[in-house]
């Protein structure tokens, strides 16, 4: 909520920058923006995870040539979890993993994920009369990483307490490359502006950890993997247009 109330501040003191332009000549200006999306994962992702939720945010420059570059970067988070079997030598003949005071516990577990990039994009403008708006063509590429949060909450269960965490997290780091083609459109006249699309992202990772607890016997890959993720992406970009001179009279 702080972070949604200190947004809210900066969206309100950034319409001071905002000056009217005319859409039939492209401009250059400084954006940013915050977007939320989807994405289903394929691959080798698909083996351990679903469906994920992704929100981030852009930072870049958008040139007179209608070229643009920067950074992005998205947090991903999920419930979808595929994997089976990941607690079941800690079950009790009850069917309980119990904390260190011998009661059961409750323990839950979370894909998430995360990527930073760098982008190049260009627009191609649809109509003479706003040449800042039209599709949106991106390709971007960096670093990515994904793994399981494991929760215990108030419960302390011993054998999955700090480090060993790491016997069932599947971190999985790597580069990543990605292609987005959408709309976007920027407000000749005020900060209404916008972009969505689909995006395809492509992963090339490595598992970094050398054991698995659920799975001591079986040796873990050290083999590339490709994750997918295929999704949507809506955003709401920021631009800052040069203010126009303003002239001032005095008697």
């Amino acid at each position: 909520m702080k972070y949604l109330f200190l947004l809210l501040i900066f969206t309100y003191s950034a319409k001071d920058y905002f000056a009217q332009v005319s859409g039939a000549e492209s401009v250059a200006l400084p954006v940013v923006g915050v977007h939320y999306g989807g994405a289903f994962s394929g691959g080798d992702l698909a083996a351990r995870y679903g469906y994920f939720n992704r929100v981030g945010f852009t930072a870049g420059y958008k040139f007179k040539s209608s070229w643009s570059t920067g950074v992005e970067s998205d947090f991903w988070f999920s419930d979808n979890v595929r994997l089976t079997g990941l607690f079941d030598h800690l079950v009790d003949n009850a069917g309980n993993i119990t904390n260190d005071l011998g009661l059961p516990a409750s323990v839950l577990v979370y894909p998430r994920g995360v990527h930073l990039n760098a982008y190049v994009g260009r627009l191609l403008p649809l109509n003479q009369n706003n040449r800042n708006s039209g599709i949106l063509l991106q390709l971007s590429g960096g670093y990515m990483l994904h793994h399981l949060r494991i929760e215990t909450n108030d419960n302390v269960v011993p054998q999955l307490e700090l480090d060993y965490k790491k016997g069932y997290d599947r971190l999985t780091t790597g580069v990543n490359v990605q292609q987005f083609v959408g709309y976007c459109f920027l407000n000749n006249h005020g900060s209404t502006s916008f972009y969505a699309g689909l995006y395809f992202q492509q992963g090339f990772t490595y598992n970094r950890r050398t054991i698995n607890f659920d799975e001591p016997s079986v040796p873990v890959s050290t083999a590339r993997r490709l994750d997918l993720q295929t999704g949507f992406r809506l955003g709401w970009y920021i631009p800052f247009y040069s203010a126009e001179p303003r002239e001032y009279y005095y008697n």
